[in-house]
């Protein structure tokens, strides 16, 4: 199976950093590592820096390696820093702009909510979470899911919804008004070791 289903705190701790802005992960405890004196890691070399740094926003938007990867070398084609164009490629994907919005908690709750259908681009339902939204797009959500939504909201109070984005809390609506910038990505990521890490 290439889902990875194991304890998603586990890789807050192997990356060194929370991958969700939930208390499990941004806890002290979370990213010590486990026993009594802990593990105190070995001097990464320079292949170890660009793999971690890559596995770091791999995470951070739940996907596996061979979609991560497909995305690496769209932005690539495309003109303008590499860099660039993948973080706003990462950002623009739906599962991403529904946890922006502060309507799911973490990345995988969001992913759930697009893949059951229960998200409408446009007025047209949307399962895939890879699926990529441009500016103008509305997304609306269907009723069943909304008292969730509202749950999701109140439980991270104090969420910033980024610039790049329009949010409707009363209708529970996002509208895409811009595409994302580097500043407004929430996270330090080097997106220079990560193309250095496919070239």
């Amino acid at each position: 199976m290439a889902r990875y289903t194991g304890p998603k705190v586990k890789l807050s701790r192997r990356c060194g950093v929370p991958i969700a802005d939930i208390p499990k992960h941004t806890s002290k405890r979370a990213l010590n590592p486990n026993g009594v004196h802990g593990y105190r890691g070995r001097r990464l070399r320079a292949y170890g820096i660009r793999l971690n740094e890559k596995q770091k926003l791999r995470y951070h938007y739940g996907m596996m390696e061979k979609q991560f990867r497909r995305t690496v070398d769209e932005a690539a084609r495309r003109p303008g820093n590499t860099g660039e164009v993948l973080l706003q490629l990462l950002e623009q994907r739906l599962d991403n702009t529904v946890r922006r919005a502060g309507l799911a908690r973490t990345i995988w709750a969001a992913r759930q909510i697009v893949a059951h259908g229960h998200v409408l681009v446009n007025g047209k339902k949307v399962d895939r979470p890879s699926f990529q939204v441009s500016i103008g797009d509305v997304l609306t959500l269907k009723t069943k899911v909304q008292k969730l939504a509202r749950e999701n909201m109140e439980s991270l109070a104090g969420h910033e919804v980024p610039g790049w984005i329009d949010f409707n809390p009363s209708e529970l609506t996002v509208k895409v008004i811009a595409a994302p910038t580097v500043d407004q990505t929430p996270f330090d990521i080097n997106t220079n070791l990560i193309v250095e890490f496919y070239r």
